[in-house]
């Protein structure tokens, strides 16, 4: 009897699930991205990915072997932030960028706030905006699938040059066929809306997460451009916005991060919900065509807020204060 009684704080229920099985599944649902991002843009695209997350990696090893902690590299969340810092990247971004961006991403987001569990906003999310501040033209310079040339604009930044006074010189629209398929311009794994797609759905059956954050996130953003359209009220178009830019990589695989995200299915709404309206208020009202960056950071600072109002209190434990 001694032996089957076990008194331990919770949780309780546990399940055989790891992160380095977690983390396995992620990197298998951004397999489509990362071969559409080389596809389309070639070799270079996959110097980007190897150099950044072979930096990120490495960049985990020094910091818990200088901070005197246990090694973690081996439960693969270093590739894993890595892999999303690259396909959140031009394809012709300096290479000593892409090292910076990994040194921001893992050692100073993640390790210096205690490694992973620990990191108040999304470790490739936030290296991305800390890059595009301090080198915004290497950030926006972009290339042309299938040839290396440079590219006049994304589809996003096509979309807001038509609500300015000055249009992109010698752009063309791109149809909804490119976009979903990856044949436009913009960052190593944010173009192809159906390998996202693939990426999405693997990790549903995986139960890695649930369709709530992403679907309420890009429903939102289709609503509200939609809505607030640049000719007027409900003369928006909602689909390319969706199939425009980042917000699908960032609603599948960034604002569904679990260390940055709620933990109650009310909170994710909320959190889903905020995403979306401040990505609408960046690209529609901001200086920059795209948004979903900024508005995930700045809704994972929220996020112990949320969960402060939205967690049920224990039973028999004490009131909420404020």
């Amino acid at each position: 009897m001694e032996n089957r009684l076990f008194v331990c704080s919770s949780p309780h229920l546990r399940d055989n699930v790891t992160t380095q099985r977690l983390m396995l599944d992620v990197i298998i649902a951004l397999i489509p991205s990362t071969v559409a991002g080389i596809l389309f843009f070639g070799l270079r695209a996959a110097l980007v990915i190897a150099v950044t997350v072979s930096a990120s990696v490495l960049t985990e090893y020094l910091m818990r072997k200088g901070l005197k902690r246990e090694q973690t590299i081996s439960d693969l969340s270093a590739v894993v932030t890595g892999l999303l810092l690259a396909l959140n990247l031009p394809p012709s971004i300096p290479l000593w960028i892409a090292v910076v961006g990994a040194v921001i991403a893992t050692g100073l987001i993640k390790q210096l706030f205690g490694g992973l569990g620990q990191n108040f906003m999304n470790p490739a999310l936030g290296a991305r905006v800390i890059l595009v501040v301090a080198w915004a033209k290497h950030m926006t310079t972009w290339t042309e699938p299938f040839v290396d040339a440079v590219a006049s604009a994304t589809p996003l930044s096509l979309l807001d040059a038509t609500t300015t006074a000055t249009p992109v010189e010698g752009s063309v629209w791109y149809s909804y066929l490119d976009m979903f398929l990856g044949r436009v311009p913009g960052c190593i794994g944010e173009t192809s809306a159906l390998a996202i797609l693939l990426g999405f759905v693997y990790l549903l059956i995986r139960r890695v997460i649930t369709w709530h954050i992403p679907v309420i996130y890009t429903g939102t953003v289709a609503l509200l451009t939609w809505i607030l359209g640049t000719d007027g009220l409900f003369t928006g178009d909602p689909l390319y916005h969706v199939l425009a830019g980042g917000l699908l990589l960032g609603a599948v695989f960034m604002a569904t991060d679990y260390v940055t995200c709620p933990v109650t299915r009310k909170g994710q709404i909320i959190y889903a919900l905020g995403c979306g309206i401040l990505t609408v208020l960046f690209r529609l009202y901001g200086n920059m065509p795209e948004g979903v960056s900024f508005a995930i950071i700045l809704m994972n600072i929220v996020t112990p807020l949320i969960d402060r109002h939205t967690i049920p209190v224990a039973f028999g434990g004490e009131k909420r204060v404020g």
